[in-house]
């Protein structure tokens, strides 16, 4: 054979073996925070409704990956879900502040290009996420707050809602009770679960591509304009073409952590897998500092993890398989 019958068999076999390689298996993990409640204090009424919510979320993100969509817009469809639902807190549950007003934060990550947005403090976007997406698309800043925040909506066509849309007596029952054991303490009772409900969503397209987002309403009681990890890209938010995480917990330990970069560079740097990088970080670092809380944590293999040092933490993934998994609580194996 010669050398240029040679080169043209070898051609015409590295195609066929590129051509008949498998498609990346997509996989969408979602949480709805971190710190879930006492399983005596969680009622099968609400814990149906709760994994409904997360379910009706994979089947929203799950349904865009199957036909090929991108994980920036399952993710993004996701945490919509989310924020629509009353049970987290984020968009419609949002916790109040300690003067009665719901302060939203938000933020999202393309792993591919590393673009990023992200908002804080707003009143008056019922889905924070997509404002935080038209940050990264159509600005060209990574985070804008408050008033700024919300102007910029408007010149994107995002219509403000009423402040009303968001309370539910649910969550300002709970600033109530926030206030009063105030008046009791000097210092407020961090034993009490006042920022559950966060909510996130990582996702892997058939690209190979990663994308993380999260939303959040904060803590109940915050004050002084209090932002915490979730839209901090980096501590509560990050993705690259290796990892992706989404973080809930007690934001400022994860801000001074932070926690969803070094889970990233541990997989990128160390070459440690999603897993045990996650639950380093997760079930060593945050609690050494006095921290609580999770994350949810993708590879671009299609590996995930979802350590929480908590109760529980509302979480769930999808596969190409279509079969959506719902958890709250330990589990006695890998999931």
């Amino acid at each position: 054979m010669g050398k240029l019958a040679a080169i043209i068999v070898l051609g015409v076999l590295f195609s066929m073996q590129v051509n008949s390689a498998p498609a990346v298996e997509y996989r969408l993990v979602i949480h709805g925070g971190a710190g879930a409640m006492p399983r005596a204090e969680l009622t099968l009424e609400r814990e149906t409704e709760i994994r409904s919510a997360l379910d009706a979320a994979l089947r929203a993100g799950a349904s865009i990956l199957d036909v090929g969509g991108s994980s920036l817009d399952a993710v993004t469809a996701s945490i919509v879900v989310l924020e629509d639902a009353p049970w987290f807190n984020a968009g419609k549950g949002a916790v109040f502040t300690h003067d009665g007003h719901n302060e939203l934060d938000a933020s999202i990550m393309d792993g591919h290009s590393l673009k990023a947005g992200a908002v804080a403090g707003v009143r008056h976007v019922r889905n924070p996420v997509k404002l935080a997406r038209e940050v990264m698309q159509s600005s060209s800043h990574v985070m804008l707050t408050g008033e700024g925040a919300e102007a910029f909506a408007r010149t994107r066509g995002i219509e403000p809602v009423d402040p009303a849309y968001f309370r539910t007596e649910e969550r300002w029952q709970q600033l109530q009770k926030f206030l009063a054991n105030e008046k009791k303490t000097a210092e407020v009772d961090r034993s009490t679960p006042s920022y559950l409900g966060t909510v996130g969503a990582v996702a892997l397209d058939r690209k190979g591509h990663l994308a993380a987002g999260t939303s959040t309403g904060g803590m109940t009681g915050k004050r002084w304009g209090r932002v915490g990890d979730a839209p901090i890209i980096g501590a509560g938010t990050y993705a690259n073409d290796r990892c992706a995480v989404s973080a809930t917990g007690w934001g400022e330990f994860f801000i001074r952590a932070v926690v969803a970069h070094d889970i990233c560079a541990r997989v990128a740097y160390r070459g440690d897998s999603i897993e045990a990088a996650a639950n380093e970080v997760v079930l060593r670092t945050v609690p050494g500092l006095g921290g609580d809380g999770g994350v949810i944590a993708l590879g671009r293999d299609g590996s995930f993890a979802t350590p929480f040092n908590t109760a529980g933490m509302y979480r769930g993934w999808i596969g190409p398989d279509g079969e959506a998994h719902t958890e709250i609580y330990p589990v006695a194996t890998k999931p």
